[in-house]
């Protein structure tokens, strides 16, 4: 069996990622795209691209394989890459499928399969009962799972029996929507713990080998956000245990091809139990990649190819330390919920220590058909904090405006005390609540605003057709400075300059400031004898400066200024940008503060929305099935209170 021609059956940066080695291979590549990626950057880095209705239609991802005579399918991660069903029907085609047996993938990708497999194979497992109403045999808290699930998709804590149907149900549906089998399990939940996972590889030569272990750890909403290797928490004794079960595990399934064993460590007693077998390459991959040096992807297709692995246990070796981090567009002071919008601004540092593996560019739209991650950053480091630290310094260089996202929220917690000390259990954010705002201050804030006017005054004189090299607002005689106005946040940002006879300018009275170049992208500019070059992006009205720890985002305010629009009193808004599952109230009901109202789906997961006040709703705005916006009013509710004017 031998690969001229790879399709890849995903999108964005995991296509683009597999399209690297693969090109490297010397391969050809072929992208499939829905009508939501048209321009995406990934349909451009293939060598040919066909348009297919979705990422879960299968029948025609086979169809575009064998339309433009590829010889495999590599399913990335996600939709239709641990379905059993799919990986079976493309070696039915005649196709090469990039990832281990159909059979390995069906009893591994049902989670209750798997842990039988694990109890032959002598791996400690968690109490866990595939009877969703046993909460009181397992044992509380408890966690909902989803049998065919993953990526915290239908998954949720469960404290008391009082809750446990309503999460069953909600599971049930969010796993039916994404996984397509509603099955569901519970299993003791282990509130402070360590998620350890065993990175493995098995050819058809009998080679079965493990490359080391990561910790993923720093979650939100069940969803790994911060990943790395080696683990801070384990010593060398406990890695080879952890290893020797992964490994137990893989040989008694007959595993080929790339994987990860995930396990539960529990903080405290050390114990260490089986959670489940991906069947496929992991999001977190490039950590191992960086530390061992070994490029996954290209053993992948070595596999399946039916070649020998490149390595064995013995010439595996690890050095140094990586950190990955996903950059998401979300919002974590909104109880991490998805946002969209339009990346006005995107640029990523060079730096050789730092690995972007992105699908997204500038203009890019993103919105609630896929998951909100918008690139993986990952780091290298001698040592565990260098990589840390390399980490957030990359984060904050990163030229980025136009959507909310989880940026500041990752610095945070990269430079934390307590991360940095390597105390890195499940529930990390919980208990530290990493800062999530903005880190400019004011000051910085104002340093960009003065940069963002002498920017702006440069671009009008690179436009102006006539006396374009007199500078914007020069009189042979004395007038009242230029002025422009900018937001940010809440605070409003005036300058006030002037050009000089020398070509320096006089910015809010400050005579030492001079713009050393400037171009559409960027602003070579001395204030005051602090003399630094910023990034620069213009999208309408809005301007992004890039500074030394962030980007700053600053709106101009136009001379006239729209007429607002006003409120409902007493409105309940949506969140984020979703479809309306259920309606739980009706007009007249009397609710308690908390209490669920309805039930938005956004990114194929399921969110509560409850009332913040004990009132009576009044009015309903929206209706089940409906896609609203964010920042769309869903309902009144009437506290009795008497209301004044302002």
């Amino acid at each position: 069996m031998s690969i001229s021609t790879i399709l890849v059956a995903n999108r964005g940066e995991i296509a683009e990622r597999v399209f690297a080695t693969a090109k490297d291979m010397g391969l050809r590549c072929i992208a499939v795209y829905s009508e939501a990626d048209s321009n995406s950057s990934f349909v451009n880095t293939a060598d040919l691209a066909v348009h297919i209705p979705g990422y879960l239609d299968g029948e025609a991802i086979i169809a575009a394989a064998l339309k433009t005579e590829a010889d495999a399918i590599h399913p990335g991660y996600g939709f239709l890459s641990e379905n059993a069903e799919f990986a079976k029907a493309v070696t039915d085609a005649g196709l090469i499928w990039i990832g281990p047996s159909p059979k390995v993938i069906k009893s591994m990708g049902d989670k209750i399969e798997a842990k039988k497999a694990a109890v032959n194979a002598k791996v400690p497992i968690l109490p866990s009962s595939d009877d969703p109403t046993a909460g009181d045999d397992v044992g509380y808290p408890l966690l909902v799972k989803a049998a065919a699930g993953g990526g915290g998709k239908g998954m949720h804590i469960v404290e008391s029996s009082k809750n446990l149907s309503e999460a069953v149900e909600s599971a049930q549906r969010e796993a039916l929507k994404s996984f397509g089998d509603d099955r569901v399990f519970i299993e003791r939940y282990v509130p402070s713990s360590h998620h350890i996972e065993i990175q493995i590889l098995g050819d058809s030569h009998g080679t079965l080998i493990h490359l080391g272990e990561r910790e993923c750890s720093i979650q939100r909403r069940h969803q790994k956000i911060i990943e790395e290797a080696p683990s801070p928490t384990i010593d060398s004794e406990l890695r080879n245990l952890i290893a020797e079960a992964a490994l137990n595990l893989a040989k008694n399934i007959g595993y080929e091809s790339t994987g990860t064993v995930e396990f539960l460590l529990d903080h405290d007693s050390k114990e260490f139990f089986f959670l489940e077998v991906n069947t496929r390459l992991q999001v977190e991959h490039p950590v191992t990649e960086e530390t061992t040096g070994i490029d996954l992807v290209r053993q992948q297709i070595l596999i399946a190819q039916g070649e020998k692995m490149e390595c064995t246990q013995e010439s595996i070796s690890s050095s140094g330390h990586s950190i990955e981090a996903r950059l998401y567009a979300e919002d974590p002071s909104n109880n991490f919920l998805p946002a969209i919008g339009t990346l006005s601004a995107f640029r990523v540092p060079e730096n050789p220590n730092i690995r972007w593996d992105v699908g997204v560019s500038k203009g890019t739209e993103v919105g609630v058909q896929f998951d909100p991650m918008l690139a993986k950053v990952t780091s290298k480091g001698s040592t565990r904090k260098e990589a840390a630290l390399r980490l957030a310094k990359a984060l904050e260089e990163l030229h980025l405006g136009g959507i909310t996202t989880n940026r500041e929220f990752l610095i945070s917690t990269l430079r934390h005390e307590a991360f940095l000390a390597g105390d890195t259990t499940t529930d990390f954010i919980e208990r530290h609540s990493p800062n999530n705002s903005n880190f400019l201050t004011s000051d910085e804030i104002s340093r960009a605003a003065a940069i963002a006017a002498l920017w702006i005054q440069g671009e009008n004189r690179s436009a102006a057709l006539v006396l374009d090299q007199i500078p914007t607002g020069w009189r042979n005689s004395r007038f009242p400075d230029q002025q422009i106005s900018f937001t940010s946040g809440d605070e409003q940002f005036d300058v006030a300059y002037h050009s000089n006879r020398d070509g320096s300018f006089t910015l809010n009275g400050i005579d030492q400031t001079s713009v050393h170049r400037h171009s559409p992208i960027d602003i070579d500019i001395d204030i005051n004898d602090v003399r630094s070059t910023h990034l620069v992006t213009r999208a309408k009205n809005e301007i992004f400066i890039q500074m030394d720890r962030g980007t700053a985002h600053l709106s101009i305010i136009p001379h006239f200024i729209p007429p607002g629009t006003n409120e409902v009193a007493d409105g309940l808004v949506s969140p984020m940008p979703g479809v309306v599952l259920d309606i739980r109230v009706q007009v007249g009901d009397t609710v308690e503060a908390g209490q669920i109202l309805l039930v938005l789906e956004a990114m194929k997961m399921e969110h509560h929305i409850n009332a913040p006040e004990e009132g009576t709703v009044t009015e309903i705005f929206v209706a089940v099935g409906q896609q609203i916006e964010q920042g769309v009013v869903m309902m009144v509710i009437d506290d009795g209170l008497e209301k004044q004017d302002d």
